[in-house]
């Protein structure tokens, strides 16, 4: 569905912009406290030295594709129960998400078993030296106890965005950021653990915000009377609807993994740059997915209620709102592209390279916001099939543009750790064009926008 023209955005209901608003500033703060989690310990771990830092984005790429390829939990939680509550099945709504959590705490545990138990081979896969090697076994291997923590705070956090309350998790990210920093700090420097001290700060503090997140939804739960066991059946439906979503998400993941790959090819310098730029884009990225949240509750809290005119009035406000934010964002980080890196290392041929990549960054912003509006409009649908296909599509078109950067690695190392950073940046970008080609031809089509409390099998369970 194309963005709309000012005067369209000026007959939108006033009610939309201020569900939106309501919905999208409580979740584009939390969003923007959860990566800083992430960039507090780069941070911290930068100073440290190269191959800490270097290590810490080796582990975080491994860390977060182990916990994000089950962000349906979150994603396809909201959607269910944002459509229950629009059809005014409130029960059923809260029912929903605690088969969710169940499934969050069962994936975790087996989740944390197999990334602890093989940390240094995962590690080794990205080819880094033997030095970034150990520094980023050691942090993944005390992370993976975080594991069960941050899946349950996604399943926790898709039931209150589903209920249209994206406040508490605002509260829960603010507190546990705060958390996170200071038990880093404390850890790192006052008990002098270096990168164990990072993890297990990050671990303390993970784990404390999914214990404050779930008292919230169990408490919401009993007083609507629904109950708290397990019922393997419902929980079962509930791992089927996001099936589409987590081949969506494997894809999304392989790509940042192939990126990863690449740039330890390219030497230890690419690779620790490229490890800050992945983490300002994924901060950004958290921030417009503000907009994307308040898709998925808007989307299935409207098509719940069968209103086709609301869904459409609201995506159309969203992508022009996207697209601006991108603008402003990319504005803000290509005018402190050099100061940035002051913040990450002191290595002056690290700095160098990541002002280069943030710069591409920066322009890329735009399209970035395009691109996660419809991708949450499409998951507030439950359209996960075709999110499924589009992503593997867009995956598809971008690993011959990795690979070119790949067989060029050695010219590329010759013209400096700057030059070659800058052309697996663009290759990303590309990436980038791929999904919004994908995602806005799916959106004009129309095939979505099914009504009622379930769309067809994906959100029957």
């Amino acid at each position: 569905m194309p963005a709309s023209s000012p005067s369209q955005q000026s007959a939108a209901p006033v009610s939309t912009h201020r569900q939106i608003l309501a919905l999208a500033v409580p979740a584009f703060l939390a969003l923007v406290a959860e990566p800083l989690f992430l960039l507090a310990d780069s941070a911290i771990i930068g100073h440290l030295g190269t191959d800490q830092l270097a290590g810490l984005g080796v582990a975080s790429a491994a860390l977060l594709t182990a916990a994000n390829i089950y962000v349906f939990l979150a994603y396809g939680t909201t959607a269910l129960v944002a459509r229950r509550l629009g059809a005014g099945q409130d029960a059923a709504a809260v029912g929903a998400g605690v088969d969710g959590i169940w499934l969050s705490l069962l994936l975790g545990a087996v989740t944390t078993v197999v990334v602890a138990i093989f940390a240094a081979p995962i590690c080794d896969v990205f080819g880094a030296s033997p030095a970034v090697a150990d520094e980023a076994t050691t942090y993944l291997r005390i992370s993976a106890f975080g594991i069960p923590g941050m899946l349950a705070v996604l399943a926790a956090t898709g039931v209150l965005r589903g209920f249209q309350d994206t406040r508490t998790p605002l509260i829960g990210a603010t507190t546990g950021f705060a958390a996170n920093l200071v038990l880093n700090i404390v850890f790192v420097y006052g008990a002098g653990l270096g990168i164990a001290g990072s993890a297990l700060g990050t671990v303390i503090a993970q784990s404390g915000l999914a214990a404050g997140l779930l008292a919230v939804v169990l408490r919401r739960a009993r007083r609507l009377g629904t109950s708290l066991r397990p019922h393997p059946g419902r929980v079962l439906a509930v791992a089927r609807f996001g099936v589409p979503l987590l081949v969506r998400t494997l894809a999304l993941r392989a790509a940042m993994l192939a990126s990863t790959w690449v740039a330890a090819d390219l030497g230890d310098v690419p690779l620790a740059a490229h490890q800050v730029a992945m983490t300002i884009f994924g901060f950004l990225a958290f921030a417009l997915d503000a907009l994307a949240i308040a898709a998925q509750a808007i989307t299935g809290r409207t098509l719940g209620a069968r209103d086709l005119a609301g869904t459409r009035a609201a995506t159309r406000l969203m992508l022009w709102w996207g697209f601006w934010m991108g603008v402003a964002l990319g504005a803000i980080i290509a005018a402190v592209h050099t100061v940035l890196p002051l913040l990450f290392t002191g290595d002056g041929s690290v700095r160098d390279a990541l002002s280069v990549a943030l710069l591409v960054v920066a322009l890329g912003q735009p399209l970035a916001g395009l691109v996660f509006v419809l991708d949450g409009v499409l998951i507030g649908a439950g359209d996960g099939p075709a999110l499924a296909w589009l992503q593997v599509a867009a995956l598809a078109a971008y690993l011959p543009l990795l690979w070119l950067v790949h067989a060029h690695a050695a010219a590329l190392r010759a013209g400096g750790p700057s030059h070659a950073l800058l052309m697996l940046w663009w290759a990303f970008t590309g990436f980038m064009i791929f999904r919004l080609i994908g995602l806005g031809l799916r959106a004009r089509s129309g095939r979505w926008m099914v009504t009622g409390a379930s769309a067809g099998r994906w959100l029957s369970g």
